[in-house]
């Protein structure tokens, strides 16, 4: 691979998995560094770490997908571009490979935006952005003519990939800052006394 140039380390999906593996300690790192920036200017050290390790996960996470999304197909340029429209006429055509991968472009944006931004922090939103960043990629894909099909099926994949990363991150939702703070249980009286 090495031999090969940087074609092989930006322009193929195992470049890109490799690039992402080797770059997890620099994530790593910037995780560390603004978290400690942050923990310096008096931010609480709970906020810091999670306020960091959101952002960095949002990008360490989504760009190496959205990256691959974008290689163009062997007849780039020459093809016009593609689009499906029918929900779920592509569905039925792919296999597993391709079904997890859509499921995985946007799904650390669902997890760690709710975490970050306190606005999101509904699954009816981080679909509504899911869907919206998909639709972008899958308009760029077939303005720059890159062989590849604009689907509404990938759409679909990539904002319920969010939603249910969404849910999975959905119990630290309420103690984000700016979150209202939950309120304790209600004690009944004990009766007879």
């Amino acid at each position: 691979m090495i031999g090969g140039g940087w074609h092989h380390w930006v322009g193929t999906f195992t470049g890109v998995a490799v690039l992402t593996v080797v770059l997890l300690p620099v994530a790593v790192l910037v995780v560390c560094a603004l978290a400690a920036g942050r923990s310096a200017t008096g931010t609480a050290s709970t906020w810091a770490w999670r306020r960091s390790l959101a952002e960095v996960g949002i990008v360490y996470g989504t760009v190496p997908w959205v990256w691959m999304t974008m290689m163009p197909g062997s007849r780039a340029g020459e093809v016009p571009g593609r689009v499906s429209l029918v929900p779920l006429a592509d569905l039925l055509a792919m296999d597993r490979g391709q079904v997890v991968g859509n499921l995985l472009v946007f799904a650390a944006l669902g997890f760690f935006a709710p975490l970050r931004f306190a606005a999101l922090a509904s699954v009816a939103r981080v679909l509504a952005l899911a869907a919206g960043c998909s639709v972008l990629v899958e308009t760029a894909q077939y303005a720059l003519q890159l062989d590849r099909v604009s689907s509404v099926d990938d759409v679909l994949l990539n904002a319920a990939g969010a939603a249910a990363a969404a849910l999975a991150s959905r119990r630290w939702w309420r103690t984000a800052p700016g979150a209202p703070p939950a309120r304790p249980a209600a004690v009944a009286p004990v009766p007879g006394r």
